[in-house]
């Protein structure tokens, strides 16, 4: 990738030997122009300038940084949710979890989202249940600092009002002995520490703490569980997302002081959340 400034826009995306889709985003960002610009114009000589930052930004993506870091956000359900570093990147297979919530959260109910990162999970519970009053905890500074943003965006009514709260903490340590939820909902780490999977692609980039979880990947999901009776109201649920193959090992967990203990597919037709009820 050299001579880019001699290039046109349309010869930096074919010689970059990125996907022509990721490309474009990158070109989005380098240049700070439209894709429908860029598309029209594209015959025409790159500027400089863009045209290094772009390459830049190309050569990390080639790397495995995540696109979603190199162009500082990526969309979630609908919605664009700032991501950076301190914070897991928002995935599809999450929506599983979020339409579940928005199914299953009583009228004018209160919902806990532990460990909830960039906010993606809580901001658009609020974004589309005006009626909900929503806690949302992380043990991470840096991570509650990206869900403020992003709630300062997308739905700073809610974060003003308190109908939104950030707190925190590491899962329960930050919520009162009294306080009762009609839904608790988590997306934890739950890849085992020594999965070779950290150690490829994008996530070597993200942040391991929001991934890894012991040695079996359920150190997060069994620290959710012990804690959570106490705090789900009666008749209320949890729901909690978990990787494809670990469904049996999240129902076990619940199979003491929970009832109707269900997982329930993703969009891919994986296993991906685990729900159940109080018996009381």
């Amino acid at each position: 990738m050299n001579g880019a400034a001699a290039r046109s826009w349309e010869r930096l995306v074919l010689d970059c030997r990125l996907i022509r889709l990721e490309a474009r985003v990158l070109l989005e960002t380098a240049s700070g122009r439209r894709r429908e610009w860029l598309i029209a114009h594209g015959d025409e000589a790159a500027d400089e300038a863009s045209a290094e930052r772009f390459e830049s930004l190309a050569r990390r993506r080639l790397a495995g940084e995540p696109l979603a870091y190199l162009v500082g956000a990526r969309e979630f359900a609908g919605r664009r949710f700032a991501a950076t570093p301190a914070v897991l990147v928002p995935r599809p297979e999450t929506e599983t979890l979020v339409a579940f919530a928005l199914a299953n959260a009583p009228a004018n109910g209160c919902v806990i989202d532990l460990g909830t990162g960039s906010g993606a999970i809580a901001i658009t519970l609020a974004c589309e249940r005006k009626d909900l009053r929503i806690v949302a905890t992380d043990r991470c500074e840096d991570a509650l600092a990206v869900a403020r943003r992003n709630a300062g965006a997308l739905c700073a009514g809610a974060l003003e009002s308190g109908r939104l709260s950030l707190r925190r903490g590491d899962w329960w340590s930050c919520v009162g002995e009294d306080e009762r939820f009609d839904l608790v909902v988590s997306n934890p780490p739950y890849v085992a520490d020594d999965d070779p999977c950290l150690r490829e692609g994008d996530l070597r980039f993200e942040p391991r703490g929001a991934l890894a979880a012991g040695a079996r990947g359920l150190d997060a999901l069994s620290a959710i569980v012990d804690g959570a009776a106490p705090h789900v109201a009666p008749g209320g649920w949890i729901a909690l997302e978990h990787g494809h193959e670990q469904g049996e090992a999240v129902r076990a967990l619940l199979s003491a002081g929970w009832r109707g203990v269900a997982t329930l597919p993703d969009e891919a037709a994986r296993p991906r959340i685990t729900c159940a009820r109080p018996f009381l």
